[in-house]
């Protein structure tokens, strides 16, 4: 964000306006997917949607970080360095993790498809649970490097001071530079090789299936649309590169075009979670109804008035 060159209020309104109320959206949305999760026990036992809740937490994280800091950016930018830091660290944990727990959820669905038999050996809870940690330490990683980079080449006296809250106000040496592109690099490519193994061997598997082709089908579509989201998920990773290119050709544009790149690869992917994984499931697509139901809503409403009626009854007659 240019500093010297803000944008005008009506264009500074509306930019916070749709990222606030589109961050709200996907937060009470994944609200409502954790909260049927916990309430439904059946979901419980099953390493998809363990995994699968990983990633909703993951991102309402992201999200709420990620829209407060856009609206603090026009509200009030500057932060002491440490406490930026530390916002920071949580918020580059979670933007990596975000690729690495698709990629989980990818193999989790290659072995279901392609190896049903090892299914349920292979993909015990306490195993999906030792995974949904190794991956949260990984995505810490690159962050704790920031940050041991930073003790290594600054004062202690810098984390007191006042700065732009912006990682390249923070992270802004030559060791940093080198650091991105080496993890950028090997997370990429890890990433997409899996993604890319793992769907060609749920497609050929969908192509030779019999019995249960139905299914395979659908883990297949699955992993398309893990594709999709991924690649938007990415794109923030040569976004920087992008801005700087369009933004020299067309630097009236400025704003716009790093308000576009924020929208695109930060918000739009999670709009993505819940059709992916829990609309387009029909088991937790029908919980989900079931529990948040005017119906259901209504019966409750009605019994806890009855209780209530029963109660009072009971009380009337016992002081008679």
């Amino acid at each position: 964000m240019n500093l010297t060159n803000r944008d005008a209020f009506q264009e500074a309104l509306v930019k916070n306006v749709i990222i606030v109320v589109l961050g709200i959206a996907i937060n009470c949305t994944n609200g409502i997917i954790v909260l049927t999760f916990f309430k439904n026990s059946v979901f419980h036992s099953d390493s998809r949607y363990i995994l699968y809740m990983n990633l909703v937490v993951n991102d309402m994280i992201l999200i709420f970080l990620s829209v407060t800091l856009y609206v603090l950016s026009y509200a009030n930018p500057f932060f002491k360095a440490s406490t930026c830091c530390s916002v920071l660290i949580i918020g580059s944990t979670t933007h990596m993790n975000t690729p690495i727990i698709l990629a989980g959820m990818a193999i989790e669905r290659y072995i279901a498809i392609c190896k049903p038999l090892h299914h349920a050996q292979m993909c015990t809870v306490r195993r999906t649970y030792f995974i949904i940690g190794l991956t949260w330490g990984v995505g810490f990683m690159p962050a704790l490097a920031d940050v041991i980079i930073v003790l290594a080449t600054q004062p202690i006296s810098f984390f007191s001071t006042v700065i732009f809250c912006f990682p390249l106000s923070l992270y802004n040496t030559r060791y940093h530079e080198e650091k991105v592109k080496v993890v950028q690099g090997l997370y990429i490519s890890f990433v997409w090789l899996t993604l890319i193994y793992t769907y060609v061997r749920i497609f050929l598997t969908a192509k030779a299936a019999k019995g249960d082709a139905a299914s395979a089908k659908k883990a297949l579509n699955t992993i398309s649309l893990h594709g999709i989201q991924l690649l938007l998920c990415m794109l923030s990773y040569v976004t920087p590169f992008l801005d700087l290119v369009l933004i020299t050709y067309f630097p009236i544009y400025r704003s716009k075009i790093t308000f576009l790149g924020y929208l695109i690869t930060n918000i739009i992917p999670r709009l993505l979670s819940p059709l992916i994984y829990s609309i387009r499931d029909q088991k937790f697509a029908k919980h989900m109804s079931q529990y948040f139901s005017c119906k259901i809503i209504i019966c409750k409403g009605k019994q806890k008035r009855r209780n209530l009626k029963h109660f009072s009854k009971k009380v009337c007659s016992f002081n008679n």
